[in-house]
């Protein structure tokens, strides 16, 4: 989770995930950046890794703070960290894709980006546009800062 402080307040890094589901999305629908590791694998260097994959852009950094995990509604464990810094102004999202029947049923594959956005957002609207399930991500990244 990238953070960054800007006219006195906290803001953070969320990213929108692409394809047809989410398209008209908004609230309750943004992620942290994250994806799944492999049995054994270092789980921030994993992070760092889906966070360029989803974004286009390395993060860079060892100032990294856990955050510790959070189950997701489907079950998924999502283990966190959070470093300080920025974006380029410049930047736009640049994301992996993946392929699906779309529409449902048509025999037509289509591809789409896994996240088709990203933004910061101060605290509170972040609080507000993310997944439920990772809102204690947000509380714990808070303790620590503040």
């Amino acid at each position: 989770m990238l953070f960054r402080h800007r006219a006195g307040q906290l803001e953070l890094l969320l990213v929108h995930p692409g394809g047809p589901f989410f398209k008209k999305k908004d609230l309750g629908a943004w992620s942290i950046p994250k994806g799944e590791a492999g049995a054994g694998e270092d789980l921030l260097t994993r992070a760092k890794i889906e966070f360029e994959e989803e974004l286009g852009i390395p993060v860079s950094g060892d100032n990294f703070i856990a955050l510790g995990w959070i189950r997701q509604k489907g079950g998924k464990i999502v283990y966190a960290w959070a470093l300080e810094g920025d974006l380029p102004i410049s930047f736009l999202v640049n994301s992996n894709l993946f392929e699906l029947e779309w529409p449902p049923r048509s025999g037509r594959r289509q591809t789409f980006p896994e996240v088709d956005k990203a933004e910061f957002f101060p605290e509170a609207i972040a609080r507000e546009k993310i997944k439920a399930a990772q809102i204690p991500l947000i509380d714990r990244l808070c303790e620590i800062i503040r």
